[in-house]
């Protein structure tokens, strides 16, 4: 059974400590961001990446986002981030904006720092990105509360971080594709790129 934790309670140090745990263990969280409701697990850890694939149904051709505190952590995972990644992190990070960048030679990865306390304390927590997706059965709407999710999810996860209703008029993130000399703009999310990178 899913244990829930509220990060309305005064005891966040106690909440990010079970889930390091759970992340270093091949666990699978259910938490809140500043655009939607998510799931994240420890970044290339095959067996949780599949259950999270597995929960929400979603396609195994469409690659799991990933979440940063620090784009200096991507480095030692083969991330290139070019003249136009950099400057939109910069700019914009963190914030709703997921970036997509060479990785290695011959695949991409999108990256995001969600601007989020709670999740940024947690990426600060532990020395690995988390692979993140939303956590919405795929093809269905955005969840926006742990009730809706939870409902939606083809299974449990490991842990449920309650952080409150979502507003209702709340977006996903903007996909921006920065391996190209312009940026391309994938999915048109809550925040606007300036003209000046398109």
């Amino acid at each position: 059974m899913s244990r829930i934790f509220s990060i309305a309670d005064d005891n966040t140090a106690q909440i990010i400590s079970e889930c390091v745990k759970v992340l270093h263990n091949g666990g699978v969280i259910l938490l809140p961001t500043e655009t939607v409701y998510g799931l994240v697990c420890r970044f290339e850890d095959k067996n949780a990446e599949e259950k999270i694939y597995q929960l929400k149904h979603r396609p195994s051709e469409k690659r799991l986002s990933v979440f940063v505190d620090d784009t200096a952590k991507l480095e030692k995972f083969g991330v290139k981030l070019n003249g136009l990644a950099t400057d939109l992190a910069k700019e914009y990070c963190p914030g709703a904006i997921t970036i997509i960048s060479e990785r290695n030679s011959d695949s991409s990865l999108g990256f995001r720092i969600p601007d989020h306390e709670f999740v940024l304390q947690l990426l600060g927590a532990v020395d690995f990105p988390l692979s993140s997706t939303s956590a919405n059965r795929s093809g269905m709407p955005n969840v926006l509360s742990i009730d809706e999710a939870l409902a939606e999810l083809d299974g449990e996860v490991d842990i449920v971080i309650d952080g409150g209703r979502i507003s209702a008029d709340s977006l996903a993130s903007t996909v921006v594709d920065t391996r190209g000399t312009k940026a391309v703009i994938l999915r048109q999310g809550a925040l606007i790129i300036n003209d000046k990178f398109l």
